[in-house]
Formats: C-alpha cells, sequence, structure tokens
C-alpha cells in the first residue's frame, strides 16, 4: 500500500473538517455545507459528462485507477539492477542458454520476456523493437487512465460552475425577498465548493500519483531493456551495472552493491 497517497487524502480531508468547524458556529456548521442538490449536479454531471467521452469498459478501468494509485509500485531500482548483474555474471559462466531457467522463476513477466528472446537468439534489434513495443503499449494503457482522472478533475470545477450559475438564477428570480438572498446564495456556492473538491482533493493527487508511478515504471523497463541487450553483447557485468546505475540518483547508485558483480 502507498501510505503517502493514503495519508495525503485522508490528511486532506481532516483539514477540510478542522476549516469547517473552526467556524462561530462549531461543528453545527456541517449543515451549511451539504446540499443534496448540489452532490447530484456537481458529481452526477461530472460522471454524466465521463460516461459520454468514454466506453463503459475504459471508464471502469480509469475507476481502478484510484486503486492503482493507493497500491503503489513495487519497483526497488538497486534489486532489479542486482538481478541483471547476476543474469549478466550466469550469462559469462554458463551462457546464454543458462539463463531459461532463471528466467522462469522471475515473477516479472516483462524482464522475464526479454530474457527468453535472448535465450532464443533474437535479433539485438528485434529484441529492442519488441520490448519498446511493449513499453510503448504499456505507457499507452496508463495515459487512458490517467486522462480519465484529468478529465474528471477538469469537468468537477465546470459543472460546478454550473450549478452555482444554476443557483444564482434561482436566486435572481426571488431578488425580491431579500431575506433568501444570503441562503440561496451560500447553496449556489457549495456546488463550486465541491467542484474544486473533486478536482484538488482527489483527482488532481491520484493523476499526479499515477503518473509519477508510470514514470518510475517506464524507467524501469528501460533499465531491463539496456540490462538485457548488453547481456546478449556479452558486456563486462562491470561495464553493466555502471551502464545500468546511470539511471539513478546519486543516493540509490550506493545502494548497490558490489557483490552483484562479484561473480565476474
Amino acid at each position: 500500500m502507498d501510505i503517502a497517497t493514503i495519508l495525503g487524502l485522508i490528511l486532506g480531508l481532516i483539514f477540510m473538517i478542522l476549516g469547517i468547524i473552526s467556524g462561530p458556529d462549531g461543528v453545527a456548521s456541517f449543515g451549511n455545507f451539504y446540499d443534496l442538490v448540489s452532490v447530484f449536479v456537481t458529481l452526477g454531471g461530472s460522471i454524466s459528462e465521463i460516461f459520454t467521452s468514454n466506453t463503459i469498459p475504459t471508464f471502469v478501468n480509469g475507476l481502478k485507477g484510484f486503486l492503482l494509485a493507493v497500491k503503489g509500485v513495487k519497483f526497488d531500482e538497486a534489486e532489479i539492477i542486482r538481478n541483471i548483474i547476476n543474469l549478466s555474471n550466469v550469462a559469462r559462466k554458463e551462457g546464454l542458454l543458462a539463463l531459461e531457467e532463471a528466467a522462469n522463476n522471475m515473477e516479472d513477466a516483462f524482464i522475464k520476456k526479454g530474457i527468453l528472446l535472448i535465450v532464443d537468439g533474437t535479433d539485438p534489434e528485434l529484441v529492442r523493437g519488441i520490448m519498446e513495443t511493449e513499453l510503448s503499449c504499456t505507457e499507452d494503457r496508463h495515459a487512458e487512465v490517467i486522462g480519465f482522472w484529468d478529465n474528471l478533475g477538469a469537468m468537477g470545477p465546470a459543472w460546478g460552475m454550473i450549478g452555482t450559475l444554476i443557483g444564482l438564477v434561482n436566486m435572481l428570480k426571488k431578488l425580491d425577498d431579500i431575506s433568501s438572498v444570503g441562503p440561496n446564495m451560500a447553496t449556489a456556492l457549495l456546488t463550486t465548493l465541491y467542484g474544486s473538491l473533486i478536482a484538488n482533493w482527489l483527482c488532481t493527487p491520484i493523476s499526479n500519483k499515477l503518473k509519477a508511478n508510470n514514470a518510475l515504471e517506464v524507467k524501469m523497463k528501460q533499465v531491463m531493456i539496456e540490462g538485457i541487450l548488453s547481456i546478449q553483447a556479452g558486456e563486462n557485468p562491470r561495464v553493466i551495472e555502471e551502464k545500468l546505475k546511470s539511471f539513478l540518483s546519486p543516493t540509490q547508485r550506493e545502494g548497490i552493491s558490489e557483490q552483484a558483480a562479484g561473480g565476474e
């Protein structure tokens, strides 16, 4: 689980609640911030727009992006590079065919596919092409989910403004009753508040987390591609290690144990 995502959402909700109850009416102020019609207009309008822009399977898949953001990614950069260096040592000592058994024990389908390709004697350029095509398709799938949350975040404030305009029209129709102006204006503004919450408390953070997760996954798969091709080329494990460490920050590079190339 990604604790930062969960904690961020909870803290945002807590601070919003604290802002509400810090008013003169205290906890009783909660009643001022609830209006069912405003919820229908803002949330319902936003969801209807997303439905219109997507197919039902795409809509459902987009919603699953929330779980992906909360779940987080499991890439351990240092561990991945260590595994590649270990594979390079095996290939150098026993030949590429010896990698087939090691590949079958791997959980990551991407690197497993690459290793099996080089074991089968596939041309290096074809290996790169296949792996980069799969990476590109993965990015496209991620972009679709990220776009779902970006669109929902854009629709929230837009439908909030629509709700506010509806409320203002109703208020102006009864402008002769001055006592109703304040309450009606407050109700009208609630849709704008709800829309801002949809965008800034939920959708934008989820979208940003998915973008960060995608960037990390792409980087680590690029590491895998370069590592696989370096193994196929028969490069020295120490050279492979230094090449792959260039993908990491200086702090992360320190986490790469020299034992990864100790078998060369």
